[in-house]
């Protein structure tokens, strides 16, 4: 027979490694990162927007490594980290990432060194940042994409979450072999 045959590794009776793992993290050598971000306008009363989201790909897992938020308001001056009516939700699998349930401030300024954060995600999660406007109005003589960028309102949010993800063989391994 020429070519290749895909081969199913046996599992043994011990939690299979992806490859070597770092000395310090544990984490596998091999893992990769994921850094998404988005910057949008302040969604209308009653709505959300999501402005971050990575899904892990099948049978990977990963870690949450970190997030960062900001407002054009907080941009002008970093003594803006109030959000009023705006809600700050990190979202795994469409359910709220603890501690991160309902921030309504800023905690993590983009730019800025923030503070990281370790969290395990399973098999094939899928993560998003998100603000819902609870209560927030903007000026109502202006529309947030026509903003005058008044100093009194935010207009615009974003988001970013950083992280690590890799393959996890105990959920499939397939390794090729020559016949």
């Amino acid at each position: 027979m020429n070519g290749t045959a895909v081969r199913f590794v046996p599992q043994t009776g011990g939690e299979s490694q992806a490859g070597p793992l770092c000395t310090v993290c544990g984490i596998p050598l091999d893992s990769q990162y994921f850094d998404v971000s988005n910057i949008a306008s302040v969604p209308a009363r009653g709505r959300q927007v999501v402005l971050a989201s990575f899904t892990l790909p099948p049978q990977y897992c990963g870690r949450f490594e970190n997030f960062s938020q900001f407002t054009d308001l907080m941009g002008r001056s970093q003594v803006n980290i109030r959000t009023p009516g705006l809600h700050w939700l990190i979202l795994v699998n469409n359910r709220p990432l603890n501690p991160f349930l309902d921030l309504q401030h800023i905690v993590n300024p983009w730019g800025y060194g923030s503070f990281s954060v370790n969290i395990r995600l399973d098999l094939d999660a899928k993560i998003e940042f998100v603000v819902r406007n609870e209560a927030y109005m903007l000026d109502p003589n202006q529309n947030a994409d026509e903003a005058q960028w008044e100093p009194a309102f935010i207009h615009r949010v974003g988001g970013r979450i950083v992280g690590r993800y890799w393959y996890n063989p105990a959920y499939g391994d397939a390794v090729c072999r020559k016949h």
